[in-house]
């Protein structure tokens, strides 16, 4: 059986399910690397130049422990998901770089997705995808019938039930009620956290960020806990037509959130990253003009843990503050 890898990074918790889906119907087996460790963040990091973001330098780092396990690598080039809004150059050009920085890569898959040209060229790349491992064209169809069934589901679950990727992904599912088993009080605050999936629930790059915050005594809202078509509302209300495909993660969630019951929104971003720094301002500007609590984390490879927890406590400590004062 063909053995594909997928990179537990970067776009892998928007659309494992659906990818997952294509090749199993294919007959493909699909082969997932291991969570973020110290081993994956040294070795992506050998790889990449200075000037290389952490997520993408976290990316080589999946892709090299995925090496002596698969016979392609899957590695879509994104562009676009339509209405002119594009990703940013490094998920346009990750296969090329991938190339060229990873020895001994396996063969890549890596079709590229732009929505701006339409529903045949779609398919079209989708079969060319499938004919490395079918000439039944019928098959292909299927498989992507199956895939986009799978992602919508995934969507859905995430928006109706209020869970988060890692919860769907790995079949986790807290009971009713109850939170971490870590947690020390039931939810006290509710606190909305915004940022790119690839950043929040990649608990090596975040440090665990959502789970200490229940474990904290939060209830945690994120961006999949909210429909697409309320994010893409709040969207344009913030910011007009947007420019980046992942807007809605920052900008849309963030003035979605702020018009909700939540105590306090914290943003998070990895260093250097030009979009995000400009979205995430946009949200700042509003969560002042609401007199709403925002605190922004910018993490890299060197971020302390001790740090970010020191951040956390003192932003939390300061809303219940500021809830007593109110109340």
């Amino acid at each position: 059986m063909v053995k594909v890898g997928v990179p537990r990074a970067l776009l892998y918790y928007q659309y494992f399910p659906a990818w997952k889906a294509f090749f199993q119907t294919l007959g493909a087996e699909v082969m997932v690397s291991s969570p973020t460790n110290k081993a994956i963040m040294a070795a992506g990091n050998s790889q990449a130049v200075a000037e290389t973001c952490l997520p993408v330098k976290l990316f080589f780092g999946h892709v090299i422990s995925l090496i002596d396990k698969c016979d392609y690598m899957f590695i879509p080039a994104m562009r676009s998901l339509g209405n002119k809004a594009y990703y940013c150059s490094k998920f346009i050009g990750l296969p090329d770089m991938t190339r060229a920085l990873v020895r001994k890569c396996p063969p890549i898959l890596d079709p590229e997705i732009d929505l701006n040209k339409g529903r045949r060229s779609l398919d079209r790349t989708a079969y060319d995808l499938g004919h490395h491992f079918s000439e039944d064209r019928n098959k292909i169809k299927e498989a992507v019938r199956q895939a986009e069934e799978v992602h919508l589901a995934y969507r859905r679950e995430m928006s109706d039930q209020g869970t988060a990727p890692p919860q769907v992904l790995d079949g986790a599912r807290p009971e009713e009620g109850k939170w971490d088993s870590g947690a020390v009080a039931p939810p006290v605050l509710s606190i909305a956290v915004i940022g790119h999936q690839y950043v929040l629930y990649d608990e090596y790059m975040s440090h665990r960020l959502i789970s200490r915050l229940r474990a904290m005594g939060v209830r945690v809202f994120t961006p999949e806990m909210v429909s697409q078509d309320a994010l893409d509302t709040a969207t344009l209300k913030l910011g007009g037509a947007p420019h980046w495909s992942f807007e809605a993660d920052i900008v849309g969630a963030g003035e979605h959130y702020l018009h909700t019951e939540v105590d306090g929104i914290i943003s998070v971003a990895v260093f250097g990253c030009g979009p995000d720094s400009m979205m995430i301002d946009m949200v700042r500007h509003r969560a002042r003009e609401l007199r709403t609590p925002f605190l922004h984390l910018s993490l890299d490879e060197h971020t302390s843990e001790g740090g970010l927890v020191t951040r956390l406590e003192a932003f939390l400590d300061m809303v219940r503050r500021r809830r007593k004062v109110c109340a």
